[in-house]
């Protein structure tokens, strides 16, 4: 039986109800008046202090009964104006209490939904929604949702843009994952104390203010070059191993899973096809245990590590899972530049070397920290060739490759009659490996 006037192959319109975030949330929004206030103090202290010598007891009540419920008031507010909704095509989000904004994100252009929990929002039971979508700089956001709500809208929001018919993505629920790595500890630990930078950055705290001290007798010189250098030296180690604690890669249909973080937990997702370049990092104190670490460049996304430190061969393991198809080469098999790069880099000109294979451009550099950087053919946007004039009388030149991340990977000195093969060659790979590369898309 069919309904008059409807024909067999029109599928009803779905109604679109627009929700609102959690009830928490005004408490978050609550401190922006706050925040103005105290960043006024911070820019100018002395006349802070000034100001509120100046007020009584009875002022100072007064202000705080005022600012409480002002601040309250547009929590509340910016809460009650704030709603999204899930149409056939788009994420709708509309903000704003004076000034409106309403974005519109289509879901086939959605590469990344990560779900994060500080350690007030895991207490109060609720997440937030971070949104990566291609050609965008910003992220937008959804914040806070109920834990549960969030990662239901998660799998829904994933599964739309893996093409699933609105009808049924709600109902695809969230893709069960495998793990294929977890960091311990104990192996993250030593490795940030192995780390040169966070050494450099205590050193710099130690030695810096003293020395200050001596040559201006100034508390508040002192204090501020001090207190950067002690909050870079914390977050060079301490702040590290709390983001970078219990790190775990998942392998699942809608691509990798990262989750981390001792008292802000994270939950990325490292979409399918639209990492650029994938770099093997290698501190010099690191060698003797075989540890690496692996960082990303993905359009259009912030996620940029992939494995915080691991032994080698683990390492490769995961590559192998973001890069189907390629193998990281040996350091041996790495082609070094001719002798004469010397003339141009002294010592330092060993540290560089390329390689090509089916699958990936390969370019190193580094003696004491090296870094093997590896880009897929199909993700290659455009090839350079470099050759200045010192460069033009010892027949060297450099070939820059160019990622759809706004990335560039060098080969550096190599043979100028190399790199203009190199640079021919690589163009056409670059064209063929687009023309054969498989779809991008979710779940796919």
């Amino acid at each position: 039986m069919t309904t008059p006037g409807l024909d067999e192959g029109v599928r009803p319109k779905r109604v679109v109800v627009e929700r609102r975030l959690h009830p928490v949330t005004p408490f978050r929004r609550a401190w922006a008046p706050v925040a103005v206030v105290v960043g006024w103090a911070a820019h100018d202290p002395n006349q802070a202090q000034e100001q509120l010598t100046r007020l009584t007891t009875t002022t100072l009540l007064i202000v705080f009964a005022v600012v409480v419920p002002a601040a309250s008031l547009y929590g509340f507010l910016s809460w009650w104006f704030t709603h999204f909704s899930v149409t056939d095509s788009e994420l709708r989000i509309r903000t704003g209490l004076l000034f409106r904004r309403t974005a519109h994100i289509r879901l086939e252009r959605l590469q990344a939904v990560d779900l994060t929990q500080p350690l007030l929002a895991r207490l109060a039971g609720v997440a937030k929604l971070r949104l990566d979508v291609v050609g965008a700089d910003k992220k937008d956001e959804l914040a806070f949702l109920g834990a549960a709500e969030a990662r239901a809208l998660r799998a829904e929001l994933l599964a739309r843009a893996a093409g699933f018919a609105p009808e049924t993505a709600h109902e695809v629920g969230e893709a069960p994952a495998r793990e294929l790595l977890r960091v311990p500890a104990r192996e993250l630990a030593i490795a940030l104390m192995l780390t040169g930078a966070t050494w450099g950055a205590l050193a710099a705290a130690l030695v810096v203010p003293p020395v200050l001290w001596l040559a201006t007798h100034s508390v508040w010189t002192v204090l501020a070059t001090g207190l950067p250098l002690l909050g870079a030296a914390g977050a060079s180690s301490a702040g590290r191993f709390v983001g970078e604690y219990d790190w775990t890669v998942g392998e699942s249909p809608d691509g990798l899973r990262i989750d981390h973080g001792l008292l802000d937990r994270t939950h990325e997702t490292v979409p399918p096809g639209r990492v650029q370049t994938v770099r093997i990092v290698e501190p010099l104190l690191w060698r003797r245990r075989g540890w690496v670490r692996v960082e990303l460049d993905v359009a259009g996304s912030a996620n940029s590590v992939l494995v915080p430190v691991a032994p080698r061969a683990a390492a490769e393991a995961v590559i192998a899972r973001v890069l189907p198809g390629a193998e990281v080469p040996a350091t041996a098999t790495l082609s070094r530049p001719p002798r004469r790069a010397g003339r141009c880099l002294p010592l330092w000109w060993r540290g560089y070397g390329i390689a090509v294979t089916g699958a990936v451009f390969v370019a190193r550099h580094g003696l004491l920290r090296r870094s093997v950087a590896l880009v897929p053919h199909a993700k290659v946007q455009s090839v350079r060739l470099s050759q200045g004039p010192w460069k033009r009388l010892w027949r060297l030149a450099d070939v820059h490759v160019d990622t759809g991340a706004d990335k560039t990977v060098t080969a550096r000195l190599r043979d100028a009659r190399e790199a203009a093969e190199l640079l021919r060659g690589q163009a056409e790979r670059s064209r063929t490996g687009r023309r054969d590369a498989g779809p991008d898309q979710w779940m796919a």
